[in-house]
């Protein structure tokens, strides 16, 4: 069978820890090869919630739009990845199997379409579906208590602390980072000419999760550190 990959992971990072596009593509490849099919086309949501509708997502839309012509069949790692909101979910499959298309995903197997004469099988698979959903709720209760808990004792509630800083107070490599680029600026350096004298120091004047600096991204920190 020819097959239609589809990836996606949410914008809460934390809830999708150890799931990432990569792990589910090594699944999809893995599961292609050890039953014979053949994977024609990979689409991708990256930072996508699974609540949001197939038309606002265009990795899904993709997918969508190779079946029947280029794809038999939309395989995904788990049904969740298509989405945890059951009514999304049962849309996009009614679309799915409306076009002639099937659904497998790799923790259950082809996801049977509705039978008249067996309505137990929608059945369970919608209560699969409420309890993915609540699953994803409980995640962003969890998160979103976590945070208010955080804040209320004084810290930093939501997102990363800026370059040169951390819980604990100034990083003081970041910081030496900061006083070359305010120095470098002031001598009328454009951000493209301090991007390559901090590339070149080493890695002491390296970003905090690159090897090196974009034009793009040493601005950006560079706004945000007041460095104009």
């Amino acid at each position: 069978m020819r097959l239609v990959a589809y990836e996606r992971v949410s914008t809460n990072v934390q809830a999708e820890r150890g799931f990432g596009l990569d792990v589910q593509h090594a699944q999809v490849l893995e599961w292609a090869e050890a039953n014979g099919h053949d994977v024609v086309l990979v689409c991708r949501d990256e930072g996508v919630s699974g609540a949001t509708d197939a038309a606002d997502r265009a990795g899904l839309a993709c997918a969508l739009a190779a079946i029947p012509s280029d794809a038999d069949v939309i395989v995904v790692a788990r049904l969740d990845r298509l989405a945890r909101s059951l009514t999304v979910q049962e849309a996009i499959l009614a679309a799915i199997w409306r076009d002639g298309g099937h659904v497998v995903a790799m923790d259950q197997g082809e996801v049977q379409r509705d039978d008249p004469d067996d309505p137990m099988r929608t059945a369970m698979r919608q209560m699969a579906g409420v309890f993915a959903e609540l699953d994803r709720r409980l995640i962003i209760k969890r998160l979103r208590d976590g945070r208010r808990a955080k804040a209320a004792q004084g810290g930093k509630a939501v997102g990363r602390y800026p370059f040169g800083w951390c819980k604990d107070g100034e990083v003081a490599r970041e910081q030496r980072v900061l006083d070359a680029m305010r120095d470098l600026r002031g001598d009328g350096h454009s951000w493209r000419e301090v991007a390559d004298r901090l590339n070149a120091g080493g890695p002491v004047y390296r970003p905090r999760k690159a090897d090196t600096w974009t034009t793009a991204g040493l601005a950006k920190v560079g706004r945000r550190a007041g460095v104009a």
